[in-house]
């Protein structure tokens, strides 16, 4: 009899289990995309993320289809749940949340999700995408984005707004700032370089070398602190330490741009005119192109100072070309036409000389004068900027000259008086120059289009006369004033005087006490131009009481309206203000 086979004999066939979880569904969504099938996407993206409810990425995956599909406000419900309930460090959903605000033109949404995406995500993956962005918002929004911190760029967002301060002198708040970073970042040693820059400019010159040294410690190679080492040797005259760096620094071949270029502006600052031009020249070759204008212009002075001038007229014209403001290198291939050239050396900075001589005067005016006396280049400078500049730039040329005061200093102001394209007002504030500088009768000067002779007194063509009085007070305050207010105030001042007494006349005031109306004077252009004094600081400079300071200051008001003035010009106090409308 045949036996029966049993279940437990019989042959089992080859069964592979096929596991249903997150990722087969993940597997066959991410097929289905590849076929353009965004229905069949969607339900497996949703299938996985049921299976795996705290998973971000299968969430995130969802919330891309939704938006593919264009329905954007589901997507960002889904991207909302992310950040609130699953995963609030996946910050770059809020990216996911611009974007899909952008393609609604909710274009508000969309900068506050930019923002904060900048604001939160650390590694910064969709920076440039963002950076992109922004620049779409502006164009939509028509104004400018305001980023305020980059988070995937800790420290290098304050650090280029203290190398701005570096760059604008303020020295202090750059110091503060880099000593913030390098204590939160201590291997960000371009914050270390430039706080040793931030010493230097302050006179901590043992500071300064530590701050280098511990650069150097990290990175014995680093380009930008052996650069900075040898300036700070030049600048305190070690001789020997300095040639020791000058030989290593000459032997010295970076590939990085801006190491090359710190290397290059480094050896012409050291004098190393023909190291300089080497270096710069490579950058040329080398077909970098972030630095623009001034590179041409850098390259340029190297040219001019190893005497290849034909070579520093090509590259200037390469600069004129380029730059949407020529001036700069219009100025140089000037000096090239002209007979200035011998025994010239120029600065390797990319501005007009005379721009670093105004934050010398500002520094020091003591030996300012001495300065332009010893430098036929600045003094050229100032000449050229006086009759190629704009407004600004005049008017600090001219109170410049005010400080030299020499003849060829009062033949240049003279000249400017009988310009008839130049503005009255410049007019008028070389002729007050002129007249501070004693310069002798006649002055001619080009008002309204018409020639007339001015005595070397106050310009008054309302009063027959100017009487002697009236001129003590005003050399009074300008004694007075000479130390702590400039050229322009000291301009107000006189204007003022000026007025006051032309819309008094033919009445006069009774002068009395010189000191009490000097003072007066003085108290009222503070206050036009916001400087912070009290009648009884003023009245005791002036040996008066403070209620005279006050009560003369009162009757001055009253008569040229200066409050009513002062209220209407509040929105518009521009350079030399305080009663430009009285000109």
């Amino acid at each position: 009899m045949e036996k029966k086979k049993t279940l437990a004999g019989r042959k089992q066939p080859n069964v592979i289990p096929l596991p249903i979880d997150a990722t087969f569904f993940f597997e066959r969504a991410v097929r289905s995309l590849d076929r353009c099938q965004y229905d069949k996407a969607l339900k497996y993206f949703r299938k996985a993320a049921e299976y795996e409810p705290n998973n971000p990425v299968n969430f995130c995956n969802l919330a891309g289809v939704l938006s593919e599909m264009g329905n954007y406000g589901a997507s960002n419900e889904v991207l909302r749940q992310i950040l609130e309930d699953i995963d609030p460090t996946m910050t770059e959903c809020y990216f996911y949340l611009s974007n899909n605000y952008a393609n609604m033109d909710d274009f508000e949404s969309a900068e506050r999700a930019v923002l904060l995406y900048l604001e939160t995500d650390t590694e910064g993956h969709y920076l440039a995408e963002a950076e992109e962005m922004i620049e779409l918002l502006s164009y939509e929004l028509g104004r400018d984005i305001p980023i305020t911190f980059v988070k995937s760029r800790a420290g290098f967002f304050e650090h280029d707004k203290a190398r701005q301060q570096l760059e604008e002198g303020r020295f202090s708040e750059a110091c503060r700032n880099l000593e913030r970073i390098v204590a939160s970042h201590p291997d960000f040693l371009a914050a270390r370089n430039n706080l040793a820059l931030a010493y230097y400019y302050m006179g901590l010159f043992e500071k300064a070398m530590d701050t280098v040294q511990e650069v150097l410690n990290r990175e014995p190679g680093n380009i930008h602190a052996l650069c900075n080492r040898a300036i700070f040797y030049q600048q305190a005259g070690d001789a020997e330490r300095l040639e020791e760096m000058l030989e290593l620094l000459q032997k010295t071949y970076p590939y990085h741009s801006d190491n090359l270029f710190k290397l290059a502006t480094t050896m012409g600052i050291l004098g190393d005119h023909e190291a300089a031009y080497r270096q710069f020249k490579r950058l040329l070759l080398s077909g970098e192109d972030h630095y623009d204008t001034g590179l041409y212009h850098y390259a340029a002075v190297a040219s001019f100072n190893t005497g290849r001038f034909p070579e520093a007229r090509k590259l200037w014209k390469q600069a004129e070309k380029l730059d949407a403001k020529p001036e700069i290198a219009r100025f140089f291939l000037n000096l090239l036409d002209s007979e200035q050239t011998a025994g010239v050396f120029l600065s390797y900075h990319y501005h007009l000389p005379f721009e670093e001589q105004f934050r010398f005067y500002e520094k020091n005016r003591d030996l300012f004068s001495l300065s332009m006396k010893n430098d036929p280049l600045v003094r050229s400078s100032f000449f050229w900027a006086l009759r190629h500049g704009d407004l600004h730039t005049k008017l600090q040329v001219i109170q410049a000259l005010s400080a030299i005061a020499d003849q060829e200093a009062e033949e240049a102001l003279r000249e400017l008086l009988l310009n008839k394209e130049e503005s009255d007002y410049l007019k008028r504030i070389a002729l007050f120059v002129l007249r501070g500088m004693g310069a002798g009768e006649p002055l001619e000067i080009v008002l309204n289009g018409v020639a007339q002779m001015v005595p070397a007194v106050p310009y008054t063509p309302g009063l027959p006369v100017w009487e002697t009085e009236w001129q003590t007070v005003l050399e009074l305050a300008m004694q007075h004033m000479r130390r702590s207010y400039d050229l322009l105030q000291q301009f107000d001042l006189e204007t003022l005087w000026v007025d006051y007494l032309t819309q008094l006349h033919p009445s006069k005031p009774r002068i009395g006490k010189v000191e009490s109306w000097a003072a007066s004077l003085e108290y009222l252009t503070a206050k036009m131009h916001r400087k912070s004094v009290s009648c009884e600081e003023i009245a005791l400079r002036y040996g008066i009481s403070a209620a005279t300071v006050s009560r003369n200051a009162k009757r001055i008001d009253e008569t040229c309206g200066l409050q009513r003035r002062a209220e209407e010009e509040d929105q518009d106090r521009s350079l030399g203000s305080g009663i430009l409308g009285l000109l």
